[in-house]
């Protein structure tokens, strides 16, 4: 459901590309929507509708959802309806209300409903997670992970006028970087070393003054292992440069050595005290990786590899608190520094 951007680049290749899975049918009630689709598909034999009801008779046995976040509450609903798994986007809905209704409503069914976070699927977080499990760098007490980018540019060109990029506009109406992208590292965070956020706090600045969410965020998270965990966004990191740069790393601290990776040649390393190892490094994305596991987990009814609603939850929960009280105090303070 939903023929946007996640579902071209993201979703659709990764289901092509996975063996045991077809992609059946398309749904979107947009038709310039299908009709870039099939554009950028042409040889990919799929059904497309803008009618819901023809599309959930079209024969499915498991559903993706890749429309905006306002939408999946309701895509979940009517997927409950006609008793299908559910793979859904994150963020996994606009609120804790509403995510928690639909964890309700598929656990009532007796129905997977799995988060999209295919982070946790890239050969580098997958190798990370084992290297801390193995003891390589000790016991982790600290992380940083960042990912700085511009949200592809807050401005485009058509015959000679600038327009603003209405797929930047549209994440930062849905609450911004940390809510948008957030969400996996904090997912990330929680996964790698097994331990629940106790507490956290966030700090923000308003790059772009017309919207209420922050286009640059700062998130600091307590683990109950007494791990901390430092998360920064930005949509605004050369958001108006002619030629932008981004930054992605992570940086895993332990009482015994460090892991660290940087998106920028793949390099990827961990250095203790008994080597300094060049790993292998990858993209910090893995919709393929993803997809294979769902094709298992949908073939074996064993799904305990992925993530769940209830870490769909969790990781929207704190990005979406913690920008929501960054948008208050920022409110609140009547500055025009525009930071909180």
């Amino acid at each position: 459901m939903g023929a946007g951007v996640i579902a071209r680049y993201g979703h659709a290749p990764a289901i092509l590309q996975t063996p045991g899975l077809q992609l059946v049918s398309i749904y979107d009630p947009s038709p310039e929507s299908l009709e870039e689709f099939a554009r950028q598909y042409p040889a990919v034999e799929v059904e497309t509708f803008t009618d819901k009801n023809a599309f959930f008779d079209s024969g499915l046995d498991a559903l993706s959802i890749c429309s905006s976040a306002p939408a999946h509450l309701s895509n979940v609903q009517d997927a409950a309806a006609h008793h299908l798994p559910v793979l859904c986007e994150k963020p996994l809905a606009m609120t804790d209300a509403d995510i928690a209704a639909m964890i309700a409503l598929m656990e009532e069914k007796r129905l997977p409903l799995v988060a999209a976070f295919c982070y946790r699927f890239s050969p580098v977080a997958q190798e990370i997670r084992n290297l801390i499990s193995a003891g390589a760098i000790g016991s982790v007490r600290a992380m940083r992970l960042i990912y700085n980018w511009n949200e592809h540019g807050k401005y485009f060109w058509e015959n000679g006028e600038r327009h603003e990029n209405p797929y930047r506009v549209g994440r930062m109406l849905e609450g911004g970087p940390m809510v948008d992208c957030g969400v996996h590292q904090i997912d990330l965070a929680r996964w790698w070393i097994g331990s629940e956020v106790s507490e956290y706090s966030a700090h923000a600045a308003w790059v772009d003054e017309e919207y209420e969410a922050p286009g640059h965020m700062w998130l600091h998270m307590e683990h109950e292992s007494g791990c901390h965990t430092a998360v920064e966004m930005s949509f605004a990191y050369t958001h108006t440069a002619k030629e932008p740069i981004s930054l992605f790393t992570y940086e895993v601290i332990g009482t015994d050595g460090i892991i660290r990776y940087d998106r920028s040649g793949w390099k990827f390393e961990l250095r203790n005290g008994f080597e300094t190892r060049e790993l292998v490094g990858a993209s910090e994305k893995n919709f393929t990786g993803m997809y294979h596991s769902w094709a298992r987990a949908l073939r074996t009814g064993d799904f305990s590899e992925l993530p769940n609603g209830r870490d769909g939850m969790v990781a929207t929960r704190i990005a979406r608190t913690s920008t929501e009280e960054c948008i208050s105090l920022h409110r609140s303070k009547h500055k025009s520094t525009k930071t909180c």
